[in-house]
Parts: structure tokens; C-alpha cells; sequence
């Protein structure tokens, strides 16, 4: 007699949310999945046993060395590191943009849901927007090669050098407070 009744509570329950609330919940799901992805591939470098720059704590933030390699191939690895991290984000964010443009695009979407998933994109497109920046400010500063990362209150920050002065931090952490308002405590910075 309990099963059938629990039973008729979930369809009760499935009959008041509706099959396309299931659905727009299901591709919202899928987006914060496909974000959690780009931030565990970001996460795997800072936890591969690099050292921490002790300097780091003057500026807030923390500095990750992968240290430095004596063979003629590390240029072509650090350079398609930086591609593929840039083209592996932008495809991840496409793909979630897709998701939501169909959740837009779907004529029996509520409007509650068309609201959210713009929102939604225009929230990603900022983050685009703000990691570019980012990137472009880094460059400026002198650093060969940088991908920036925004993930909620926290940031990645991974710049091509052989060692970065206090100085160098410091300007790092700016730019990312500058252009995103996220502190340096929340800031991790990673050397390649």
C-alpha cells in the first residue's frame, strides 16, 4: 500500500512541474556540468605538486610554478597549451550558449524559463567579455602568453614566465580587480 501511494505522490508531483520544466531544469544542469569541466582542467594544473610562491601572501592570492624543463620542445608545448586551454573554454562555452539559445528558441518554453537562460547567456557573454580583457591587459603588461579563467567569486590566472616578481603579482591582481572586482585572496595565479 506504500509503494502505490508513493507512487501516486511522484506522478501528483510530475503533473504539477510539467515535462518542460524537467527539461529546461535537465539543460541547466547540463551548462553548470560543462562550466565545472573547464574549471576541473584549470584545477588539475594547480594540484600536479608545484610549488607555492611564498611571495605570493604580500599581494593576496597564490602563485603556482610548474617549474621549467630543459628540452627544446617546451616552447611548442606552452604555446599549444595556451591555444588548446583557449579553444577547449570557448568550445565548453559554446556548447552551453547552444543550450540555452534552444531553451529560448523552444515555443513551449515558459516565459520564466526564455528569462532565465537569457539571462543566462548574457551572464556568460560578461564573463567571456571580462576574461578577455583580462588576457589583453596581461599582454600588455609584457607577459608572452596569459588565459584567464572566471569561475563565480574566484579566478585563474595562467601567464607564461620564468618567475614572477612581487611586482608582476601585484599587476596581475589589479587587472583582475580591476576588470572583474575579485580580490587577490581569490585570485590564484599559475606559471607556466
Amino acid at each position: 500500500m506504500k509503494a502505490e501511494s508513493i507512487k501516486e505522490k511522484i506522478k501528483e508531483f510530475g503533473r504539477k512541474v510539467g515535462k518542460r520544466n524537467f527539461i529546461i531544469f535537465g539543460a541547466v544542469i547540463l551548462i553548470v556540468a560543462a562550466v565545472a569541466v573547464n574549471v576541473v582542467i584549470f584545477a588539475k594544473d594547480k594540484d600536479d605538486g608545484f610549488d607555492y610562491d611564498q611571495s605570493a601572501g604580500m599581494s593576496g592570492g597564490s602563485v603556482v610554478d610548474t617549474g621549467s624543463v630543459a628540452d627544446t620542445d617546451v616552447s611548442a608545448d606552452e604555446d599549444a597549451y595556451f591555444s588548446g586551454v583557449q579553444v577547449s573554454r570557448q568550445r565548453t562555452r559554446d556548447e552551453a550558449i547552444e543550450v540555452l539559445q534552444s531553451v529560448v528558441d523552444n515555443a513551449s518554453s515558459t516565459e520564466t524559463a526564455k528569462n532565465e537562460a537569457l539571462a543566462e547567456i548574457n551572464k556568460l557573454a560578461t564573463i567571456m567579455a571580462t576574461e578577455a580583457n583580462i588576457e589583453t591587459l596581461i599582454v600588455a603588461k609584457g607577459f608572452e602568453e596569459c588565459v584567464a579563467v572566471i569561475s563565480g567569486e574566484d579566478a585563474s590566472i595562467v601567464v607564461k614566465s620564468d618567475g614572477l616578481s612581487v611586482a608582476q603579482i601585484s599587476q596581475i591582481n589589479e587587472i583582475v580587480y580591476s576588470e572583474a572586482g575579485i580580490l587577490p585572496v581569490n585570485i590564484t595565479i599559475i606559471e607556466r
